[in-house]
């Protein structure tokens, strides 16, 4: 496999962004050209970048095994929202980077072809993508996903509260938001056979494992097909690293 390191500069973020891809070699290729190839979007939590996955699990051996194109873009730590100052990270991963891949790489997947997977805050993004864009995914996975900010509300000291303020506006209207993810199952609970197939995971002894829970008996209710594990874990990347293999093997093979 081929890591390629880029670094642009989008219309809608105004900002350089690091994007990491990896590619097949051309002797992996058998005969399957590279615009023909399966693609996952694999997304990262709110204190790394588009470096994580390829640094702290084995995704390079495992994107080799499927003969995948792996796309891992930087967001910092904006929750994939298009921001009220002007940087547009979720209009940057539904717009602006499938083009970018097009024009560069001739990367055009059909739905059958893309994937998107995310951890923490990434898993957030994955799920807002699947749901919000379900006619562009066969598959989508949160791992540990931050998928409820109504925590929030019950820590009005921790020190990351005026930056969510800054992202998401007054918390208080969180609920029942756009950016809420209940409101996406809400939305698509009228048509769930729409949605991508859908994985969520969570360790039991993640600080986010009760949200999980919480996600997926609300999916259950609506009527949501989703495919769900939990073991004893962490919010950590030993974890992921086996979720992420979890994933690809459920729908790859």
């Amino acid at each position: 496999m081929a890591l390629i390191r880029m670094d642009h500069v989008p219309k809608t973020t105004k900002v350089n962004m690091p994007l990491n891809i990896i590619l097949p070699e051309p002797g992996q290729m058998e005969g399957v050209p590279l615009r023909e190839r399966k693609v996952l979007y694999l997304l990262h939590g709110l204190s790394d970048d588009a470096s994580a996955w390829q640094r702290y699990t084995s995704i390079e051996i495992y994107a080799a095994r499927y003969g995948l194109v792996v796309v891992m873009p930087s967001v910092g730590r904006s929750f994939y929202l298009d921001q009220s100052n002007g940087q547009n990270y979720f209009s940057y991963l539904t717009d602006e980077l499938p083009q970018y891949l097009s024009d560069v790489f001739h990367l055009q997947p059909g739905r059958e072809d893309t994937l998107v997977a995310g951890l923490s805050m990434g898993g957030y993004g994955a799920f807002k993508l699947a749901f919000t864009h379900p006619e562009r995914f066969c598959a989508a996975a949160s791992f540990s996903g931050a998928l409820s900010q109504e925590f929030l509300l019950a820590f009005p000291d921790d020190p990351r509260i005026p930056e969510f303020i800054l992202l998401f506006g007054d918390l208080k209207k969180l609920p029942g938001s756009q950016h809420d993810p209940l409101t996406w199952f809400r939305n698509a609970a009228s048509d769930p056979s729409r949605l991508p197939r859908l994985f969520l995971s969570c360790g039991r002894q993640d600080d986010l494992y009760p949200i999980n829970r919480m996600v997926y008996r609300t999916m259950q209710k609506l009527g949501i097909p989703v495919e769900y594990h939990e073991e004893d874990a962490r919010h950590d990347w030993y974890f992921w690293d086996r979720e992420i293999q979890r994933f690809l093997a459920a729908v790859l093979e």
